[in-house]
């Protein structure tokens, strides 16, 4: 059986979502497996639908693992995927939730079924900093910025595109992505004087693809760069060393949205088809 797993976490105390071979470094992915195979008593593996980096918190991250039918007939389970909940909470630490766990639809896949990943990043250019409330989630930026400079560099960027000069390199992986949205907001309050939120919406991202976009749009905004800057990028094939990385704790993976059921294994398939530069020019899959 495939289930289907709805969890967040904050990303300050691990090194990012994806298990490492030293068992000393604290992953979102150790954390869960060790605990599940606790639970289920057989090996599982868990599938993602986005790698968060170290640092980077999730309100909405989703996962699945197959598991066999003898492991949920255990009498606390009773062949019941959703009082798995009640069973990981009492052995996860309080900076991961698993909010649901249910049977997953026929062709569901976490990763290659989505449509979609909804980021949000926060970031405040207050000298005091960000509010003791919002110190693990909110960034630091030493300079003022222009919210319309930056929302002129993220208009720039939406759209498909070959993201290359925003991602770190990984073999054989294409870095074309559909930038659907991306836009900044002024959300100051009183208490939380310059504050900005990004609001960054993809069918996928690439290796520090977003921190690299929130980056961009600040020096843009601080007047570091011009408003062409953005544009520019685009051109190039290899990762630009003039994009700063934004800090990964003002980013949070909100959530992520799949078709419906039927469509499920169609959108798996056709996602795992590779994109190649062709398709900017027009030309298909």
């Amino acid at each position: 059986m495939r289930l289907r797993l709805e969890l967040a976490y904050d990303g300050t105390d691990f090194h990012g979502w994806a298990a490492q071979k030293d068992p000393q470094l604290r992953t979102v992915e150790g954390e869960l497996t060790r605990i599940l195979e606790l639970v289920l008593r057989e090996p599982i593996t868990l599938t993602v639908a986005g790698r968060t980096d170290a640092g980077v918190h999730a309100l909405g991250q989703v996962a699945h693992l197959d598991v066999s039918q003898a492991a949920l007939e255990q009498r606390s389970l009773d062949g019941q995927p959703e009082r798995l909940v009640r069973r990981i909470a009492k052995l996860t630490p309080s900076d991961i939730v698993v909010r649901a766990c249910t049977e997953a639809p026929a062709g569901f896949d976490a990763r290659f079924s989505a449509l979609r990943r909804r980021y949000r990043y926060r970031v405040t250019t207050a000298l005091s900093g960000p509010a003791p409330t919002h110190a693990r989630d909110t960034a630091s930026y030493a300079k003022p910025v222009d919210l319309q400079r930056m929302n002129q560099a993220a208009e720039q960027l939406t759209g498909l595109n070959d993201f290359a000069a925003f991602c770190r390199a990984k073999p054989n992986a294409t870095t074309i992505r559909d930038l659907q949205e991306f836009s900044w907001r002024d959300i100051s309050t009183p208490t939380e004087p310059s504050l900005y939120e990004a609001t960054v919406v993809a069918d996928a991202f690439c290796w520090s693809m977003v921190r690299s976009l929130v980056g961009c749009c600040l020096a843009v905004g601080e007047g570091r760069r011009t408003t062409e800057f953005a544009a520019s990028l685009l051109a190039q094939s290899t990762r630009s060393s003039a994009i700063p990385v934004a800090p990964a704790r003002g980013l949070t993976l909100l959530g992520v949205e799949y078709p419906p059921d039927a469509e499920l294994a169609h959108r798996a398939d056709s996602t795992r088809a590779k994109r190649h530069p062709g398709m900017l020019d027009g030309g298909g899959c």
